[in-house]
């Protein structure tokens, strides 16, 4: 999968010559909380709902309200965004966009092609639409964890046993955790009753465990 397949299009851009005021109007009537700022065609920045707080005056100002906003409406995000910008391209593979943004702590990576602001990936993103459906979140089914599952006969026999009793795959992945000397195997089955499998699994020798979906 490539960020092109889960980035948001359509985005959103202003000049660096926008006010923070006009800048957080812009951000709450769409809803959004990162704003790229792009001059001639060209990324040169980025704004947060976090970045803006950080340079807003504090509530407990004693600021009228209208001295409040004409400092917001004075202040330029020129002189607050984010400048050192982390960018990706949208042919990047999802797993190159997700370690350059834990690499560098951040949340979200506007996408660039030719030099053109073509879409953003966030978080929520990498969540919604890539972890949420390999996790199978929101399907109904039930979940097993096979432990101790990971080499090619046992996988050959759960699925045979699963094709035995003709029940469909909804999601399955391998998890390792960081102390465990074997991977076990999670797999998400489209029914309410995955008795008979469990059953058989067990008396197979496999340790099985029915997860909450």
């Amino acid at each position: 999968m490539f960020v092109r397949d889960v980035m948001t299009t359509n985005v959103v851009t202003v000049p660096s010559s926008t006010s923070i005021y006009d800048a957080r109007n812009i951000m709450k009537a769409h809803k959004f909380r990162r704003l790229p700022v792009v001059d001639k065609g060209k990324l040169v920045g980025l704004v947060t709902d976090h970045s803006l707080d950080q340079v807003s005056p504090s509530k407990a100002t004693s600021l009228s309200v209208w001295e409040l906003n004409y400092l917001l409406a004075k202040t330029t995000l020129k002189d607050v965004m984010i400048k050192n910008i982390v960018s990706v391209t949208p042919d990047m593979t999802v797993e190159e966009a997700v370690v350059i943004a834990q690499t560098n702590k951040v949340g979200s990576l506007p996408v660039v092609e030719d030099g053109k602001v073509v879409g953003i990936v966030t978080t929520n993103d990498f969540f919604y639409r890539i972890i949420n459906p390999i996790l199978g979140v929101g399907k109904p089914g039930v979940r097993l964890t096979i432990h101790k599952c990971c080499r090619s006969m046992d996988l050959e026999k759960v699925f045979g046993t699963i094709k035995k009793h003709n029940l469909p795959i909804v999601t399955m992945f391998l998890d390792k955790l960081p102390d465990a000397t074997e991977g076990d195997l999670l797999i998400h089955l489209d029914t309410e009753d995955a008795s008979a499998v469990t059953g058989e699994l067990k008396a197979a020798g496999y340790e099985v465990e029915v997860r909450k979906r």
